[in-house]
């Protein structure tokens, strides 16, 4: 039995940290909509530490049972070379590559004056470059393509946060590269236009092993389960979603919204001394709407 034609059709996908939480739901959710997957997952603890092979497979074991068809994987995707082998992969595994999805991510929550440079690199390390590298390989695949006259349809999609959106206490690294991956991904969207590639990134409300540990209701449990994510990530995946670019999508049981990012607010004319400055500032800001905070959307 094969799964049932669906919206990602034969396309090509590569997904990192898939072995648990929102990564597996992506994959299941991309496989079981006719997606061809490379399941990616280190198999590392919640801080990064350790591997282990058996999520990726457990993963790959799980969308064969259905009938769908995907490869597992286990490099280190914040490794240049472990990221120029996860897209070889799937292009020597399944013939091309389709939608790179940047999900694999660590926590090191801790506040300003108490975190460690060991805290700051290994977090930055993870999201940050662990979105470049592979999305370096990618676009490289994508563009040799476009040079060679080939079409493409293909989608990047990274994985920001509301904590890097809107600011959370005690997350200065998470927060700072998923600020940092929004900014990427817009960038990126510019750059990949001319040769057939989309990019986006989902800032998802999802309880996994990261969050694990918080007293929380069954009722909000359920709201912020990874399946209300994954429907988003699979549309974003699709040929359908070919006019979207450069958005970010903020996506939970709660809410669907795009994010609107920084924008020029009020106004006025230069001033040219410090005397001046302040009562200038203050105005702006007065005229100014708030910015939302991290705790009105959670």
């Amino acid at each position: 039995m094969t799964p049932a034609l669906g919206v990602c059709d034969g396309r090509v996908c590569v997904v990192t940290g898939a072995g648990r939480g929102l990564g597996r739901e992506y994959a299941l959710s991309l496989a079981r909509h006719g997606a061809r997957v490379v399941v990616n997952d280190l198999g590392g603890g919640r801080d990064g530490t350790g591997a282990d092979s058996g999520p990726a497979s457990e993963v790959v074991a799980e969308i064969r049972s259905f009938g769908g068809q995907a490869a597992a994987n286990t490099d280190d995707v914040s490794s240049w070379e472990g990221a120029a082998r996860l897209v070889a992969q799937a292009v020597e595994t399944f013939g091309g590559l389709d939608v790179l999805v940047n999900n694999a991510g660590i926590l090191r929550d801790r506040m300003l004056f108490s975190m460690s440079e060991q805290e700051w690199d290994a977090v930055i390390k993870v999201h940050l470059k662990g979105t470049f590298a592979p999305s370096h390989h990618a676009a490289a695949y994508w563009r040799a393509r476009s040079k060679a006259g080939e079409t493409n349809d293909a989608r990047l999609i990274n994985t920001t946060s509301v904590s890097g959106l809107y600011a959370n206490p005690g997350q200065g690294n998470y927060g700072a590269a998923k600020a940092g991956i929004a900014a990427f991904t817009q960038i990126a969207a510019q750059e990949l236009a001319r040769y057939g590639v989309t990019v986006n990134a989902i800032a998802p409300g999802a309880l996994t092993r990261l969050t694990g540990g918080l007293e929380i209701s069954d009722e909000i449990r359920a709201r912020f389960a990874p399946s209300w994510v994954a429907p988003v990530l699979t549309w974003l995946a699709s040929p359908d979603s070919a006019d979207v670019t450069g958005q970010v999508i903020e996506s939970s049981g709660l809410v669907l919204a795009v994010a609107e990012g920084w924008h020029r607010g009020p106004s006025t004319d230069p001033v040219d001394s410090p005397e001046k400055v302040g009562a200038a500032v203050r105005q702006l800001l007065a005229d100014a709407r708030p910015r939302t905070l991290f705790h009105e959307v959670n």
